[in-house]
Order: structure tokens, then C-alpha cells, then sequence
């Protein structure tokens, strides 16, 4: 049972994806391991949230209830927003284990789907955050003025919202700190080559706001030693990210440890020994 506000919450992971079909226990293990005490699971399409959902009901009673889940449809994958999509997120928020809606929001720049698609599903999706009173978990590439007008439309409505995998530049985080918003960092500071206008920006955040995150099996730190074979990041790598970020923010491991828990916790609505809070 995690009974610690010491272990870290990663508050996006993507245990659904297929980097981690064979070995999902042992990677929950060396989370735990790790001192990583919760993670949240990301939805990016209605299968892959009912998939998350289940996934907390099936492993998290072996790891101490530390799995937990978000139910949403990525902009990537818009172009199959169903007409009842709103419906089938609302349904899979019911589960207490289920905790924000998201993954939503836009993605001008690989336009996996077409913009209006993106636009319309995240309308769906910041109006069904507004309706429940929950969290909503965002990502945003190359799409910030429309981001901010859309998300600016409804922030006096909905609970909480977090901007996960933050890699924008000094106005953009301000922007989004004036909206209330929380901000959501990865191994992104750990990459020499894109990540150090980041590194500096940290100290902008206040813990209040600031939760970390792997986004695992993408965004591997790039610092990390020894590199681990196959070099697919997983949740136990969040204790590097931490350390990194501590660093550039000039506080203790520690400090950024509870202060970042605490903040996700609270967020998410997450109980602080571990446990799935009943709705």
C-alpha cells in the first residue's frame, strides 16, 4: 500500500501501447522500484480508454491500486470521433479508476486529421469537461492560437486542466498560466538538442502547477545512463526526470518530489495512500 507522499506520480503513460504487451508486471514492478507510487493512464481513443480502464481493474489491486486512467480521443485520431463519442467517454468516466477527460486537444502539425475534425472532437470533449466537473488532459503542437481561444471559451467553466508534455517557448507558458492551466513536463529537459530553452523556463512554473510525466514508451531521456536496451522509455525513468528537473528549478529531489505529488494528486483527485477514491 503506498502510504508515502515521497513517491512520484507519472500523470501520463502510455501502458496500452504495444512497446509493453509482454511485460507490463514487471514493468509496474520496477516502477514501484523506482519510487514511482501512481500513474495515469492515457486514453488517446475510445478502445485504448476502455483498454486503460481495464488495465487499472485488472494489475492495479497487484501493485497496490497505484494505476489510474484518463478516457479521451487524441487529435491524431479525431477523423474517427463518433457521433455518440461524447457518450462512450461519459460512460467510461463513470469508473471511479477513470479520472479526466483527455487525451484532446490539437495538433496542427502532423494533421494526422483534418483541423475541423480536431476543432469539433475537442469542442466535444472541453464541453463533456465542463458538464462533469472533471480534469481534462491536453496536448497541443503548432496549433496555440486556436488552443488558447478554444480552451479561453469554456476556462471559467471547467474544473482543472493540464497541458501535458509542455515544450513551448516563455509567452506560451505564461499564456497558459494566466488561463489557470497546469503544465505537464517530460524527458523533453533532458534533450540537449530541443529541450534547453525548457531547463531555464522551469523555474516560471510554480510547484502548484507543475506535474511530471514520461509519456512513456516515447520521449526516452536522452541523458539517461546507462541507455537501456530496447531504448523505450517506461514510468521508472520518471525518478531521472525528476532529478534533472530539481536541478534546473535549484531545489531538492525531494522538494520537487512532494511538491509535484501533491500537486497531481490533488488534480487528479487521487487518494493519498494509493487507494481508487469512490465517486
Amino acid at each position: 500500500m503506498i502510504q508515502s507522499n515521497s513517491l512520484l506520480v507519472d500523470i501520463a503513460v502510455n501502458l496500452t501501447d504495444k512497446a509493453f504487451e509482454s511485460d507490463l508486471p514487471d514493468l509496474l514492478a520496477r516502477a514501484s522500484a523506482a519510487g514511482v507510487g501512481q500513474m495515469v493512464i492515457t486514453g488517446s481513443t475510445l478502445a485504448e480508454s476502455r483498454r486503460a480502464m481495464e488495465l487499472c481493474q485488472q494489475l492495479g489491486p497487484q501493485f497496490g491500486q497505484q494505476l489510474y486512467a484518463t478516457a479521451g480521443v487524441h487529435p491524431h485520431y479525431s477523423r474517427d470521433f463518433p457521433i455518440d463519442g461524447k457518450e462512450q467517454i461519459k460512460a467510461l468516466l463513470k469508473h471511479a479508476c477513470v479520472k479526466a477527460v483527455g487525451e484532446t486537444g490539437l495538433d496542427f502539425n502532423r494533421d494526422f486529421s483534418p483541423r475541423p475534425q480536431q476543432i469539433h472532437a475537442f469542442e466535444q470533449q472541453l464541453e463533456l469537461a465542463v458538464e462533469l466537473g472533471q480534469p481534462i488532459l491536453m496536448h497541443e503542437r503548432d496549433a496555440g492560437t486556436t488552443f488558447y481561444e478554444m480552451v479561453k471559451a469554456h476556462r471559467d467553466q471547467f474544473s482543472k486542466g493540464v497541458l501535458h508534455c509542455f515544450t513551448g517557448d516563455r509567452e506560451q507558458l505564461f499564456r497558459l498560466l494566466d488561463l489557470d492551466l497546469h503544465i505537464g513536463i517530460t524527458g523533453w529537459i533532458c534533450d540537449e538538442r530541443r529541450g534547453q530553452h525548457l531547463q531555464s523556463l522551469l523555474k516560471e512554473i510554480p510547484l502548484d502547477r507543475l506535474m511530471l510525466e514520461t509519456d512513456a514508451p516515447y520521449l526516452l531521456p536522452r541523458d539517461i545512463r546507462p541507455k537501456p536496451k530496447p531504448r523505450r522509455n517506461e514510468p521508472a525513468y520518471l525518478q531521472h526526470i525528476c532529478q534533472r528537473a530539481a536541478e534546473f528549478i535549484g531545489i531538492s529531489t525531494e522538494q520537487l518530489t512532494q511538491a509535484t505529488s501533491h500537486t497531481a494528486r490533488q488534480f487528479f483527485n487521487l487518494d493519498q495512500q494509493g487507494h481508487t477514491a469512490e465517486k
